[in-house]
């Protein structure tokens, strides 16, 4: 009919009743257009609220594990490094265990034991900070006890006092030392 009132419109001939139909055509052309662009709009939003909907979701199921996870961590991690000192307690009671132990027989056990916590110690990566005599005084792995006079390079390390130990590069206690005096 659009034709027919273009035609009819070009050679000046439309009545009055075909310009009014042309125009409801068209408007209801259009109208169609616009609700199905409108209905396809919806459909788009509601496939992208769904999808938003779905990875919120998934991002707080993702966050509650990770929390879970990190809470196990948490309450799990001294596990290896209890599990690697039992053997220690084993020795300590079977040592306390024995009734008429020579002083040989304590020495040795304890020698033992010592061996049996150094080795789960370093297990888990904790190590001893126990410098040599002469070594320079590091203040963030020594700490300074007392200066004495000596023939050594000025602020070297002259005696341990006490071990120190780390745990990766964190110092978990400084070894506790006597250093040389200024000259």
């Amino acid at each position: 009919m659009s034709d027919n009132y273009q035609q009819n419109t070009l050679q000046g001939t439309a009545s009055p009743e075909e310009v009014e139909a042309a125009m409801a055509a068209n408007a209801s052309d259009e109208l169609s257009r616009l609700q199905g662009e409108l209905a396809e709009l919806k459909a788009k939003s509601a496939d992208l609220a769904d999808q938003f909907l779905r990875a919120k979701a998934e991002a707080e199921n993702a966050r509650r594990r990770a929390e879970d996870e990190v809470s196990k961590a948490r309450k799990f991690s001294i596990e290896s490094f209890a599990e690697s000192l039992l053997p220690v307690a084993d020795s300590l009671d079977a040592a306390l265990g024995i009734k008429e132990a020579t002083p040989q027989q304590l020495r040795e056990g304890a020698d033992a034991t010592l061996r049996q916590l150094t080795s789960a110690l370093e297990r888990n990566k904790v190590l001893a900070i126990q410098p040599a005599a002469g070594t320079k005084f590091d203040p963030h792995q020594h700490q300074a006890i007392s200066v004495v006079p000596a023939e050594q390079e000025p602020n070297t390390v002259v005696s341990v006092l006490q071990k120190g130990y780390v745990i990766a590069d964190r110092v978990l206690r400084p070894a506790l030392v006597t250093v040389t005096a200024p000259k």
